[in-house]
């Protein structure tokens, strides 16, 4: 991962590179690996996020077309 600073703007490259670490997971992972998690809680917390992104994505594609009104 790369940030540039232009025109010596450290603001807008911190803001930059948190968005980037946002987007990839970094703070999320930080946040999972704190403390030991047991295999078992795991297993049925890994299982609760793929059931919440498969009904998303149901919800997503049952939407109606807006558009062609």
């Amino acid at each position: 991962m790369e940030i540039r600073v232009d025109d010596k703007n450290i603001e807008k490259a911190i803001r930059l590179l948190k968005r980037k670490m946002q987007t990839d997971g970094l703070f999320r992972e930080l946040k999972n690996r704190r403390h030991y998690e047991k295999p078992s809680i795991k297993k049925k917390r890994k299982r609760i996020e793929a059931k919440k992104r498969r009904l998303k994505s149901l919800r997503i594609n049952k939407q109606p077309n807006r558009s062609a009104r």
